[in-house]
């Protein structure tokens, strides 16, 4: 009579995972807590979008950890990109932003799921896994908050109006940056982001940068940001 050999379980599906992130203290951190399944596996890093896009067109990555606020290619920029570029990565956004503005704006630009860095610990794994088996993922916190301004329970705020580009610049007003400092970091003429603001203003009934950066601070948009001089 022939034995039956157990048959050998079968080993986890390798995912691959793509951290961007500009500091390397978080990006450790990251890989830290990955570390703790068997199935992901970090095949590269970026401090740039630009070398975020290097690394997805030279490593095979399943899931692209993606922050919002990285020099050079923006978060929502590279999040588009990947989109069109690398169909089959999908993206999870991890940011300091708990603001459902940008989880929108995120989500419209084409990412798969929306984590702040402050439930990293408990959720990022249960994150990754879940978009990269084509799910999506949100905190249930962040699920409340984006249901209710969608379902009109919250009136909209003046600074949704904004489109991603305006939105940028308004955030770097609020940085307190000037102008020759924003058109350098974004690639832009003086002019064209004088006209930026321009429509910030106008779109979201203000008269000055001051009233801008009041506006921010008020609605807790960039905390996170260095606070103006």
């Amino acid at each position: 009579m022939t034995e039956l050999l157990p048959m050998p379980m079968p080993l986890p599906l390798q995912t691959g995972v793509l951290i961007a992130d500009d500091h390397r203290i978080v990006r450790e951190g990251l890989k830290r807590i990955l570390s703790a399944a068997a199935e992901l596996h970090v095949v590269a890093e970026a401090d740039t979008g630009h070398r975020a896009l290097e690394a997805l067109g030279e490593h095979k990555v399943d899931v692209a950890i993606v922050d919002l606020s990285m020099p050079g290619v923006s978060g929502m920029e590279l999040i588009r990109r990947i989109r069109v570029e690398h169909p089959e990565v999908a993206v999870l956004v991890f940011t300091m932003h708990a603001e459902e503005q940008y989880a929108m704006r995120a989500f419209r630009a084409g990412a798969h799921g929306y984590l702040t860095k402050d439930s990293a610990t408990e959720e990022l794994v249960p994150a990754v896994r879940k978009v990269a088996g084509g799910g999506g993922y949100v905190s249930p916190g962040m699920a409340e908050r984006l249901a209710m301004q969608l379902n009109g329970l919250r009136q909209a705020p003046p600074h949704t109006v904004l489109t991603d580009r305006e939105f940028e610049v308004f955030r770097m007003i609020v940085e307190g940056k000037r102008l020759t400092e924003i058109a350098q970091a974004l690639h832009l003429s003086v002019k064209t982001v004088s006209t930026h603001k321009s429509r910030i203003l106008d779109k979201m009934g203000l008269d000055s940068g001051a009233a801008l950066i009041k506006y921010g601070l008020q609605h807790h948009l960039f905390d996170d940001a260095d606070p103006p001089d």
